[in-house]
């Protein structure tokens, strides 16, 4: 069943001694903002972490197979496509020709109907086999800390060497030194939409919703990591309008979930530090036509 309302919503995520999202080109200290020194997390860690659920709980199987994943072969997804629609001859010739012809819209279908994240986030297929491009109804903002963090270095030390090489170095020694990168806790929120007019182009249902709302709950319970041991969602408000132009502005919406800290002058080291506050599940009064779910709480 397709789409029929327009959907905003506000994640909070916290993370307790540990690196919700390392920067590559800073030698992955946790994502900050280096004028306020709040902390980050991109959209892509977020929809990874719903990726790597969905893979989990449907086993990688049509319709819920997921396009961008370690080690795939993005093009050998493509050839897929145009097995699937019986246009296989399309495939045929110089391997450095674009390919795809007047089947590209046919081929864009397919993906969106076998690919969970390709009618949910979206895709650039266009690359050698050619299945088009697909503007995803889901979107996800990066995730910003609500209080500055700090970010924590510490030595470890490793008790082998990976090589024959690198013992003879050591002298006899085989322990060796690393580093580490910490947050001692930080809450996180980001804020999302979903696009009821996007859904139709792609095939977005509210099966589709239901998962998706059950992937932000629980995507966390099982990305454990030496890195990540402590995350957790810790709170889900969906605003659902009535219609799918939407009946208030989103900005205005999420600014209806306030975050305080309960004591200033000490460092927040938990959940408990704050306090959430949200209008009651259900219709909202200041906002006719627009209705509170609180999934996560």
């Amino acid at each position: 069943m397709s789409l029929t309302n327009r959907y905003d919503f506000v994640l909070l995520f916290d993370v307790t001694n540990g690196n919700p999202n390392g920067d590559p080109d800073a030698g992955n200290l946790p994502r900050m903002d280096s004028e306020t020194g709040h902390g980050l997390t991109t959209d892509v860690a977020l929809k990874r972490k719903v990726r790597n659920f969905v893979g989990l709980l449907k086993g990688e199987q049509p319709p819920y197979e997921i396009y961008v994943k370690e080690k795939a072969i993005l093009n050998n997804q493509h050839k897929r496509a145009y097995v699937g629609i019986g246009r296989a001859e399309l495939l045929e010739g110089d391997d450095k020709k674009r390919k795809g012809g007047n089947a590209v819209d046919e081929a864009r279908t397919w993906m969106c109907r076998n690919f969970f994240d390709v009618r949910t986030f979206g895709a650039v297929m266009g690359l050698g086999i050619n299945c088009g491009q697909v503007r995803g109804p889901v979107q996800m903002t990066f995730a910003r800390s609500i209080d500055p963090i700090v970010a924590q270095e510490h030595s470890i030390t490793r008790m082998a060497v990976a090589t024959e090489a690198e013992a003879e170095k050591q002298e006899g020694d085989n322990r060796t030194m690393g580093r580490k990168h910490t947050v001692p806790y930080g809450l996180y929120q980001a804020h999302g939409f979903v696009s009821a007019f996007l859904a139709k182009q792609t095939g977005f249902s509210e099966d589709d919703l239901a998962l998706l709302w059950q992937a932000l709950t629980q995507m966390f319970e099982h990305d454990r990591s030496a890195a990540r041991g402590e995350m957790a969602t810790r709170g889900l408000y969906v605003f659902k309008h009535d219609s799918e132009l939407g009946n208030a502005p989103a900005h205005k919406l999420f600014d209806l979930i306030r975050i305080t800290r309960k004591d200033d002058t000490t460092p927040a080291r938990s959940m408990a530090d704050y306090t959430v506050t949200a209008p009651p599940a259900g219709k909202l009064e200041q906002y006719p036509g627009v209705e509170l779910q609180i999934l996560c709480d």
